[in-house]
């Protein structure tokens, strides 16, 4: 299994490249941000700095969207740093919550976003691609250039059979071990169904781990992640319903009590919108413990398929737990001890 490290891209952006630089040093494979460029600072910007101080850490947004990012735009932004630093992006992408929501827009749809991912893969092989009835080709990037492996996140059904239909990756903001293997089996099943090897897809689980013995703390400075995840799937209770054989309850069932949410603290620790959140969820969704426990829960992980654990580093122990990965948990999960 490879870990990950996603930041939000907080000024100063110099901190952000400081912790992707060290995360590369500790063993770190991947360095993932946050895309939502009204609540953050602009994350193409920081990739460039961040790949040109590492050698080896692949980098992408966690996740993208089709909505507030062109199309091509995207293609081009990640064949230049290919082209530039050797082929060391990802694009994470989904349709887009708070990018779109904090600006008055709803999600884009699925459908949308299945068109752009195959317009993204077009463009950076060299291929021409359709829009709209106008081909479109960028002439200085050569046919059969491998394209940017395309890592598609989501919660529902629909969701998760695209990816298997069409993915180089799958991201599944949350660690429970239930919805995981639930999750990863799904996808499996639409990548077969869909004539594609489904081990080709490669698992990526995402979500806050928090090293140390105060468990009361740690479940205070990652309630937030509930409440994010629960403003995600509110739209898959809406369409299916509380009680649904498409969704599992241990997905939905706790946001009964969510009343709204105020993006201006998304994905940070104290936000009031999250206080609907239990204890249990917050455990089931997240890592927190000691590196023993944290080296257990991950081979629980490893084994329902999770090529890739990211951690969301956004709570006020981020440096301590980054290290703490790097001195005695990353070794030992990946294999390189």
């Amino acid at each position: 299994m490879d870990i990950g490290l996603v930041l939000q891209t907080d000024p100063p952006a110099q901190t952000v490249v400081d912790l992707m630089v060290r995360a590369e040093e500790l063993g770190f494979s991947h360095g993932w941000t946050f895309d939502s460029h009204v609540l953050w600072q602009e994350p193409f910007v920081i990739y460039s700095r961040i790949l040109e101080r590492t050698s080896r850490l692949v980098v992408g947004p966690m996740v993208t969207n089709p909505g507030t990012r062109d199309w091509t735009v995207l293609a081009s932004l990640f064949a230049t740093l290919d082209d530039m630093f050797g082929p060391r992006t990802v694009c994470g992408i989904g349709r887009g919550d708070s990018a779109m929501r904090v600006q008055g827009r709803p999600p884009t749809t699925l459908a949308r976003m299945e068109s752009a991912i195959d317009v993204i893969r077009g463009l950076t092989a060299g291929r021409a691609v359709d829009l709209g009835g106008t081909e479109v080709r960028i002439p200085w990037i050569r046919e059969g250039t491998p394209a940017v492996p395309i890592w598609v996140a989501g919660y529902g059904p629909k969701a998760l059979a695209l990816a298997g239909r069409c993915a180089d990756g799958f991201v599944l903001q949350l660690a429970d071990p239930y919805l995981v293997e639930w999750t990863v089996k799904t996808v499996r099943a639409a990548a077969a169904e869909a004539g594609r090897d489904p081990d080709a897809i490669t698992m990526c689980v995402a979500a806050p781990a928090y090293v140390t013995q105060d468990l009361p703390h740690a479940r205070e400075q990652t309630r937030w992640f509930g409440g994010m995840v629960g403003n995600h799937v509110a739209d898959l209770v809406t369409r299916y319903g509380e009680s649904s054989a498409a969704v599992p309850a241990e997905l939905t069932g706790y946001i009964r009590d969510r009343e709204g949410y105020d993006y201006s603290h998304h994905g940070k620790a104290g936000n009031r919108s999250t206080d609907f959140v239990p204890d249990e969820v917050v455990d089931r969704f997240c890592l927190l413990g000691p590196p023993a426990a944290q080296r257990d829960r991950l081979a629980e992980l490893a084994s329902l398929g999770v090529d890739q654990f990211a951690i969301y580093a956004m709570h006020d122990g981020r440096e301590a737990t980054i290290e703490a990965y790097g001195a005695e948990i990353i070794g030992e999960v990946t294999g390189r001890a």
